[in-house]
């Protein structure tokens, strides 16, 4: 990785990725064919004409000035994917954010991360085991990542309070929700854990925002845990991404009458990881965690397609000659023009698919279809992976 950016630099970032149709795999093909975000951004008005959309909203320096000020105001910062404490799980997906802004102890970012996920209308029995799970694996040595939302997220972020834990937000870190979890995100950043957002300050989340969220989670993990979730669950789509992004999956059984648990349920059957115990995921995420490497793949691996319908949570400007779009993979390096903005993304080692069937069902539903996560809130108005233990063929794909 490269030195850090200057702040010249961090503020052409920022009006780069927030302009108009300018998503991760676009703000990367600019960056790459420009040689930086400052060029890239000086030729983004000519760019829009020549694509046929001269009204395209380009950020101004004041708007990029302003959010700046107001992250700063809240004790956060913005952290680029080329600088060092840049996450280095985060960086290695697809479609990694340009930009993260952070609240908090930047080290609890540093650390082996594992996600616990699930259903928001959780059982007794599901919130206590997450509680002690979230504990344990804290205790472990892990930070534990997980959305914020109410329920399994919530219970998940209280057990590892002690230890450590990050809450990734579908808007921004003005925006919290649920607003009911304000009192949490603060509690967390007080005990030495972070909150961070890859969406303008004041962003008010919508649907397609969980999703991206939810990919987020997943990418700062070495694996994600699902402990309850019906067949139409968000957390299911925490599970498609980890899956493309070459994370272990753990699923918590549950009983076959409670349809909070036919989600997980059918991931083990179709070959995740049973979890009864803290045991069972620290025992399978050890060797990662001595091996020092970051699990990665690609879409364009054979049976790998979940990314191609992360496409639609996006409204991408076509650049055209592959420089963008589907053919900007966040994978590749990132060529800059000078300075730290020249900087060059680690190529992380890639790996095959595993073998077997496909995860059949409902992973291979589109995003759109299955549940965002959002509930109403009334107070707010809108490489080769390392060698480990023997284990089970696991049969888990995206196709």
């Amino acid at each position: 990785m490269t030195a850090r950016l200057t702040d010249e630099q961090r503020l052409a970032w920022l009006r780069l990725i927030r302009s108009e149709n300018i998503g991760p795999r676009t703000f990367q093909g600019l960056v790459n064919r420009y040689g930086g975000a400052a060029a890239a951004f000086e030729a983004l008005p000519g760019i829009a004409r020549k694509t046929g959309r001269p009204g395209l909203k380009i950020a101004s320096r004041e708007e990029a000035e302003r959010e700046i000020n107001q992250t700063a105001r809240l004790g956060g910062r913005f952290m680029a994917a080329d600088e060092p404490d840049y996450p280095k799980a985060l960086r290695a997906i697809d479609s990694a954010p340009p930009l993260i802004a952070v609240r908090g102890n930047a080290a609890a970012l540093a650390r082996p991360t594992a996600a616990i996920v699930g259903s928001r209308n959780a059982s007794a029995a599901g919130l206590t085991f997450t509680e002690r799970l979230s504990r344990a694996i804290g205790e472990a040595g892990y930070t534990v990542v997980s959305g914020l939302a109410r329920g399994i997220d919530t219970r998940a972020h209280r057990g590892a309070l002690s230890t450590g834990t990050v809450a990734v937000l579908a808007g921004g870190l003005a925006r919290v929700y649920p607003s009911d979890n304000e009192p949490l995100l603060e509690k967390i950043i007080d005990e030495g854990g972070a909150v961070l957002s890859e969406m303008p300050i004041e962003w008010e989340p919508r649907g397609r925002d969980f999703p991206r969220r939810n990919r987020i989670v997943s990418g700062l993990s070495l694996g994600v845990i699902v402990v309850e979730a019906a067949r139409k669950s968000g957390s299911l789509i925490t599970a498609r991404f980890a899956l493309e992004q070459g994370r272990e999956v753990f699923a918590v059984p549950g009983s076959p009458l409670d349809p909070r648990a036919e989600g997980t349920n059918d991931l083990i059957r179709q070959g995740a990881t049973l979890c009864a115990a803290p045991e069972h995921v620290i025992d399978v995420l050890a060797p990662l965690v001595a091996a020092d490497e970051v699990p990665s793949r690609t879409a364009e691996e054979p049976g790998l397609r979940c990314y191609d319908e992360l496409d639609r949570l996006w409204d991408e400007l076509d650049l055209g000659n592959g420089a963008a779009g589907r053919g900007a993979r966040a994978g590749a390096p990132v060529r800059g023009g000078g300075g730290a903005d020249r900087g060059r993304r680690d190529e992380h080692p890639r790996q095959s698919p595993r073998p077997g069937a496909g995860l059949a069902g409902r992973l291979s539903a589109p995003i759109g279809a299955v549940d965002s996560g959002r509930q109403r809130d009334s107070s707010r108005t809108r490489a080769r992976r390392p060698a480990r233990p023997p284990r089970r063929k696991r049969r888990l794909s995206c196709s």
